[in-house]
């Protein structure tokens, strides 16, 4: 890989990321009167596009406190695709990087069939949101979130905007008052809103129907994403098709409710009944899919009874054979967001620097920061196995103006022989002392809420 591609300054990418911290700040001070200057820089950033005359005019009617709803949706649109435009800049110059291609390009389809007083409710909401803005905040507001929440849930075509709006308002409850605020997370704030008040437009989030896939998955390691109340494993994989096409990179994921005190390894026995493919990764084995469904995305909508295990493939061999000519799937519209890119990457012949907590690989010259934050801790990798690598498999990430990476597996030299450590390694039950422990300790967690569980219903 060209870590100094990676490195090179991305020509207005500042630019358009200064646009969006305006509408930022206007978010935070709200806009039923924000400060002309910052909504400006979004119709002077989107000048020349689609967007140019709807935005200017919000911006135009915010400033003089009568901006409507639709107002409120172009000024979220424009953010949105200056966003989008910074992820297609920042992708392009992963595929330079990489050398990989990327798929055909996504066109949204109309879909039908949502409630549209429901998403009326919600976009009403999200613009008395925009109106009080984060600093004036309070839980009579928020609160207003719950009942639009309610009456979403029971309708699947709805449940994605509705975990949306219900994750939103309960960050929103836990930081009232507004005014009272040491700091606002202005960018993730505004990414939620923005991304919230566009889903409520029918069809925004429509993309071709998905097709299947038969053929051959290859394991390259476990993404681990843990909440208080819920976790979710994704597993990044190259799949060869049976027809002989070529190959292309996939996903799969599977997500579970949790409770808070199910920790680190314990999640695994959570997630494992669900997918086959997690004792795959464990097992270091390929898996054959026949008529697997599958997104346009790229994303394997697992089911077990399309799959079963195969040969076995070591994730360094993909990495190093497979990996190189995978096509890279393409990102809906709507998904075009700098914080969605997660692209696996082989590194090898990198040194490794470590200064106080911060970790780096030199490459040929050119430091490429590591994210061991995201090393998850339900399983055998750690800071110091990377530290101490020949090779990496991981996830080339854009965060805070620069391109890392997060390790999934790593090869390195314990007693002189080259050992594989991956982050997903428990994935599908371990003998490790630890994560043999840590299991325990959720299995014990989990019998005492069912047992008191069952004395509340006895009740």
């Amino acid at each position: 890989m060209r870590a100094d591609l990676l490195v090179d300054t991305i020509a207005d990418l500042d630019e358009a990321m200064v646009a969006v911290d305006a509408v930022d700040r206007a978010l935070a001070t709200g806009l039923l009167r924000p400060p002309l200057a910052d909504l400006a820089e979004l119709a002077d950033a989107v000048a020349g596009t689609p967007l140019s005359a709807r935005v200017a005019e919000a911006a135009e009617k915010a400033v003089a406190g009568a901006a409507a709803e639709d107002h409120f949706v172009a000024i979220a649109a424009g953010r949105t695709a200056l966003l989008g435009s910074v992820h297609d800049a920042l992708m392009t110059r992963v595929e330079e990087a990489t050398g990989r291609s990327t798929g055909e390009e996504i066109t949204p389809v109309p879909t039908g069939g949502a409630a549209p007083n429901l998403l009326d409710a919600a976009r009403s909401w999200l613009s008395d949101l925009a109106r009080a803005g984060w600093r004036g905040l309070d839980h009579d507001l928020v609160s207003g979130a719950a009942p639009v929440v309610s009456a979403m849930l029971p309708d699947p075509a709805l449940r994605r905007l509705a975990a949306l709006l219900d994750g939103f308002a309960a960050e929103l409850a836990a930081s009232c008052p507004g005014s009272a605020l040491d700091r606002v997370p202005a960018r993730r704030w505004g990414d939620l809103w923005s991304r919230a008040i566009l889903l409520t437009l029918p069809g925004v989030a429509g993309v071709p129907p998905a097709g299947t896939a038969t053929g051959r998955v290859l394991p390259l390691g476990i993404d681990l994403h843990e909440h208080a109340t819920a976790a979710q494993a994704q597993v990044h994989a190259v799949f060869e098709p049976e027809d002989g096409t070529a190959s292309r990179l996939v996903r799969a994921s599977v997500s579970v409710s949790k409770p808070d005190t199910v920790l680190g390894a314990g999640i695994w026995q959570l997630l494992r009944s669900h997918m086959s493919l997690l004792h795959a990764v464990s097992e270091g084995r390929s898996m054959e899919v026949a008529d697997m469904p599958i997104t346009a995305e790229g994303d394997l909508i697992w089911d077990d009874e399309h799959a079963r295990p195969s040969e076995p493939a070591d994730a360094f061999a993909t990495a190093r054979v497979a990996l190189p000519t995978a096509t890279m799937p393409a990102t809906a519209p709507v998904d075009r967001h700098p914080a969605r890119i997660a692209v696996p990457v082989f590194l090898e012949g990198y040194a490794a620097e470590k200064d106080d907590d911060a970790l780096a690989f030199t490459i040929a010259g050119h430091r490429l920061a590591v994210d061991i934050d995201r090393v998850p801790s339900a399983g055998p990798l750690t800071p110091e196995a990377v530290a101490a690598s020949t090779a990496c498999i991981g996830l080339l990430r854009w965060d805070a103006g620069t391109f890392s990476v997060q390790p999934l597996a790593v090869e390195t030299t314990v007693r002189k022989k080259t050992v594989t450590v991956q982050a997903g390694a428990w994935a599908g039950g371990t003998a490790d002392k630890a994560g043999v422990k840590a299991e325990k300790a959720a299995t014990d967690a989990t019998a005492a809420l069912r047992e008191r569980a069952g004395r509340l219903l006895r009740k």
